[in-house]
């Protein structure tokens, strides 16, 4: 899905002016990005949520060269799924 199909099935879902409708989805993201960086989780109704994870400096392997490599330690964004969503899978 693109960001315009976004807005339109948004727009469409909630009978909202496009121009709304896009601005509700941009203000939806600042509030999400600023929720995920100050350490917070954002619930996704039906979905599940959005964390930051911590993710371990580990070993790993340069597969051209076989050289081991140091990867360092990061955060990174993961989705956690609600069971009924995860069960939809199977």
């Amino acid at each position: 899905m693109t960001r315009a199909e976004l807005v339109k099935t948004f727009q469409e879902a909630t009978q909202l002016p496009a121009n709304q409708a896009q601005e509700y989805l941009e203000r939806f993201g600042d509030i999400a990005a600023a929720e995920l960086l100050g350490g917070g989780e954002i619930p996704l109704p039906g979905v599940g949520k959005l964390v930051i994870k911590k993710r371990a400096a580990r070993k790993g392997r340069n597969p051209r060269t076989g050289e081991a490599v140091d990867i360092p330690a990061k955060r990174v964004l993961a989705v956690t799924l609600t069971k009924d969503f995860r069960e939809s899978f199977n």
